[in-house]
């Protein structure tokens, strides 16, 4: 069970983050608690499992950013912590995570590339390639934005 002050921390960071050099104390202070208090209760909050995973959504056209592909790689099983860290060192890189291959798809790491054009992430990938020894990959461009949107678990009243 959840205490009504880990329900509010929660209702506040499933909201948007305010891009500020302390949004956690902009959000503590929304809340009427520390941000240490803020702060501890969503490190408790990780450690007993109830926040897995802790994301942002980067809005690729409103960074400036007109081409974008997500590069799907086939890497061993045995070398896949060193590629992804090496991928995930590439400025261009904002995504980098693991997903079990399928029969009729055998990528198992896949990279979010951003650039000013689709020949520029072609050269990222290329260079990603090179510098992580990965020869087996296919890049998927973006066509569109679709609506992004995070779980809500406790609406708040600006939900309405």
């Amino acid at each position: 069970m959840l205490t009504e002050l880990e329900k509010k921390i929660v209702a506040s960071i499933q909201e948007e983050i305010p891009v500020t050099e302390r949004p956690y104390l902009a959000i503590s202070k929304k809340l009427g608690v520390s941000e240490e208090t803020l702060l501890e209760t969503l490190r408790s909050l990780r450690d007993r499992g109830i926040i897995r995973r802790f994301g942002a959504t980067l809005r690729h056209q409103k960074t400036g950013f007109t081409a974008n592909a997500m590069a799907a790689w086939q890497v061993d099983e045995n070398r896949i912590d060193e590629v992804g860290e090496k991928m995930a060192s590439f400025k261009q890189v904002s995504h980098c995570y693991r997903r079990n291959p399928t029969g009729q798809w055998p990528y198992n790491l896949y990279t979010m590339i951003h650039a000013g054009d689709e020949a520029s992430c072609r050269e990222t990938a290329r260079k990603m390639s090179k510098a992580a020894t990965v020869d087996r990959y296919t890049l998927l461009f973006s066509r569109r934005e679709l609506k992004k949107t995070s779980m809500v678990y406790f609406p708040t009243d600006e939900d309405d």
